[in-house]
């Protein structure tokens, strides 16, 4: 016999929220690129690798390798020291761009005893400190490669956490998946896999703002 709605609700509950255009309402890598290198050297990253986001853009080229080319030409051969510092400091500029409505929507969750976790294709290092200020203790995100010395060698350790990776990275920490009721909010393409594992998907509108 099919389970009842009350049945369902006794289960544990686990609450997952995509990070960029859900719990923020902008990219934090752009962000985040701005913060370190300031508005000059952004445009002249990207600008760089115009053809390559073009590419993209037309299908032509994948998603994560453009975010690794565009990752590598700012951070490569940085100690991941400085760089855990820039994340610490970043999360001042991240809680300006916070999506209110999510953060009241994930305190819900939070209130109500949940299981609460972030699931974001953007690096582990800048979205951390900020989940530590809502008090998510579970973050699944993109992960950086280091050299044996300590510095970023420009290429991620994991694969980057977007579409089909977000729902096999998230299964991995939460896996028998019967055993809870999953709420789901994101609000990209790079959120359908996750959204379809869902009891409760919700796709968020971004909220556009005027650039600082």
């Amino acid at each position: 016999m099919a389970e009842t709605y009350r049945q369902q609700e006794k289960r544990n509950v686990v609450a997952a929220f995509d990070f960029d255009g859900t719990l923020t309402t902008k990219n934090t890598l752009i962000a985040f690129i701005r913060f370190t290198h300031g508005r000059r050297r952004l445009f002249l990253g990207f600008l760089c690798h115009i053809h390559w986001l073009l590419m993209m853009k037309m299908g032509l080229y994948p998603n994560w390798k453009v975010k690794e080319k565009v990752f590598s030409h700012f951070y490569k051969g940085m100690t991941h020291e400085q760089f855990i510092l820039w994340g610490r400091s970043f999360a001042d500029v991240a809680e300006t761009v916070l999506n209110p409505q999510m953060v009241e929507t994930l305190r819900r969750h939070q209130n109500e005893g949940h299981m609460v976790c972030v699931v974001t294709a953007s690096i582990d290092e800048w979205v951390r400190p900020i989940c530590e200020r809502l008090n998510i203790s579970r973050l699944i995100a993109t992960r950086i490669e280091l050299s044996a010395d300590g510095r970023l060698t420009g290429r991620f350790l994991t694969p980057n956490c977007y579409g089909a990776q977000k729902a096999s990275r998230f299964l991995e920490v939460y896996p028998m998946r019967q055993t809870y009721l999953l709420y789901v909010y994101g609000d990209s393409r790079g959120d359908k896999e996750l959204l379809a594992l869902a009891d409760k998907g919700f796709r968020i509108k971004r909220i556009r703002k005027n650039a600082n």
